[in-house]
């Protein structure tokens, strides 16, 4: 059986997660209803694995990808508007 030291020596220890978090991301704690966190879980065991947390990071992603697109339509849209407009008042 090992003895436990005395004193242990923290000086060069270091604060935070044991293993970075890799480049592009960002740990954090976040509180999310437990019926949204068990359908992640969910999807993820019926597609044989893999990891929820990935899955939330994508759907997010494509979420904010739709929203941009759908931004940029809007904005292609009102410009034509614009264009048509200023052109039909110069004729």
């Amino acid at each position: 059986m090992r003895r436990r030291k005395q004193q242990y020596d923290f000086s060069r220890a270091r604060r935070g997660a044991i293993v970075p978090a890799p480049p592009g991301k960002t740990r954090i704690t976040i509180r999310i209803d437990t019926d949204i966190l068990e359908w992640f879980r969910r999807q993820v065991h019926a597609a044989g694995g893999g990891n929820y947390q990935t899955l939330i990071n994508d759907a997010l992603r494509e979420h904010l990808e739709r929203s941009q697109e759908d931004l940029e339509d809007t904005l292609r849209r009102v410009l034509r508007e614009e264009m048509q407009r200023i052109g039909h008042k110069g004729k």
